[in-house]
């Protein structure tokens, strides 16, 4: 995935930010971004688009030619437009508590597991 966001990245030059965790990413555009003059659908499904055939290409580069994709991938997108850059600043770290979590619970469960395996 993160191969996917740089592909982002390196092809919509308006995105400064790039966040992901889990199956989940956020790219944030520029405020004054003037991609497909601001069309939200046009910028949702070119991004989508891009950042899954982008997933599918580059799979191959880390889990081998002799390992493929088991089923087609999907993703799902939304846009969302923060008033402020301040309420932009709490979602990305409402994001970063959230992977924390996340991480922190998720450790737990495998060291369980593996402790309760003989």
């Amino acid at each position: 995935m993160n191969e996917a966001a740089k592909e982002i990245m390196n092809n919509f030059t308006e995105v400064v930010l790039a966040y992901g965790e889990s199956d989940e990413y956020s790219f944030v555009f520029k405020k004054n971004a003037k991609l497909f003059n601001r069309r939200e659908d046009k910028i949702l499904s070119c991004v989508l688009s891009l950042f899954s055939s982008a997933y599918v290409f580059h799979w191959p580069k880390f889990f081998g030619p002799d390992n493929p994709l088991k089923q087609i991938p999907s993703f799902d997108a939304r846009i969302v437009l923060y008033p402020s850059l301040e309420d932009l600043k709490n979602y990305l770290s409402w994001r970063q508590v959230d992977t924390h979590i996340n991480n922190l619970y998720n450790t737990t469960f495998w060291s369980l597991v593996k402790l309760s395996t003989p």
